[in-house]
């Protein structure tokens, strides 16, 4: 009787580990823009908006990515999925503003995140990302 109880025990420890999502890092610029990157390329936008400044014009552009990728064939997504970040520079341009130029081994194509440090974290903000604008 005790090894069932053990052993079911052990399953259910074992399941709870396997549910628990690991933390999300936004306490480091680069850690907290590869965090969304690779959300973005594997298509996990639910994960993604954990990283991204919350306001309407942030808002805006996510679901625009998210439709972009939606829209992708089967053998894009996988692409995207498969591709490693190549981060180029980091560009740290005050205590709560930074920049990282990379790109991705599917589409080799370089880009630019605005990362910018609100309430101790950092986050991506996409206006700088298209319109270039600080």
């Amino acid at each position: 009787m005790n090894k069932i109880i053990i052993s079911v025990l052990s399953f259910i420890f074992i399941l709870s580990a396997c549910n628990h999502s690991p933390e999300v890092n936004k306490r480091d610029p680069l850690e907290s823009g590869r965090g969304f990157i690779e959300s973005s390329l594997k298509g996990d936008y639910d994960e993604a908006q954990k990283y991204v400044l919350q306001d309407s014009i942030n808002m805006e552009y996510l679901n625009g990515l998210k439709d972009f990728y939606q829209k992708r064939s089967k053998a894009e997504k996988e692409g995207y999925k498969n591709a490693n970040i190549l981060i180029d520079s980091t560009q740290q341009l005050s205590d709560s503003v930074s920049i990282i130029t990379y790109s991705n081994t599917y589409k080799n194509q370089p880009s630019k995140l605005r990362m910018v440090k609100k309430n101790n974290e950092w986050l991506v903000d996409f206006k700088y990302t298209f319109t270039g604008n600080l």
